[in-house]
């Protein structure tokens, strides 16, 4: 099965879920390992290249996902979900689709107004231009830097809350809500 039904998700969203939470995992423990390095660390040029690649990875990705989500709705919440569970989990996807794209964008700002012009070579094969950065590029940088930092901190608290709330439903209320996210299934 690879589109979605009204009951499961299908092989493609399964996908794009665990590709991206591998990444987005994987980007998270990075950037927190690369941020206590020394600048002189001479392995810190290739981990901000490897970073930031990954990054434009991400931002394909979330932009593929959000189109296939578009186009392939996601099958309803358990029917005995109470309403403000539901909205919960509602604002915690939104949240979570927020930071794919604002993390790799105010990542991309950083670089683009950072005074080193140092250029983003993804996976060493190909260049991404800068972003025009209008006005004050230092006050750009600065501004990017808080929220790209930020925003990866609360992009691990959105994280926790969704694995937190798919044990929940696994171990507590024992209904579907993980195991139709680990296979495609037809089936009610």
């Amino acid at each position: 099965m690879i589109k979605n039904t009204r009951h499961g998700y299908g092989a493609v969203a399964i996908l794009f879920h665990w590709v991206m939470a591998l990444l987005i995992l994987g980007m998270l423990g990075l950037g927190l390992y690369m941020v206590r390095l020394p600048q002189s660390d001479p392995n810190a040029f290739a981990l901000f290249q490897l970073h930031k690649s990954i990054g434009f990875v991400v931002l394909t990705f979330a932009m593929l996902r959000l189109l296939w989500r578009a186009v392939n709705p996601s099958p309803k919440l358990p029917a005995d979900m109470p309403v403000w569970e539901k909205g919960v989990a509602h604002l915690g996807h939104a949240g979570l689709y927020a930071m794919m794209f604002l993390l790799p964008l105010s990542g991309w700002l950083v670089v683009s107004a950072s005074p080193w012009g140092i250029p983003t070579i993804v996976f060493n094969l190909f260049e991404v231009p800068h972003l025009p950065v209008p006005g004050d590029k230092a006050a750009t940088e600065a501004l990017a830097a808080a929220v790209h930092e930020y925003g990866a901190y609360f992009l691990i608290l959105l994280v926790a809350g969704h694995v937190a709330a798919a044990f929940k439903h696994h171990f507590i209320a024992r209904d579907e809500t993980l195991r139709r996210m680990v296979r495609p299934s037809r089936a009610a």
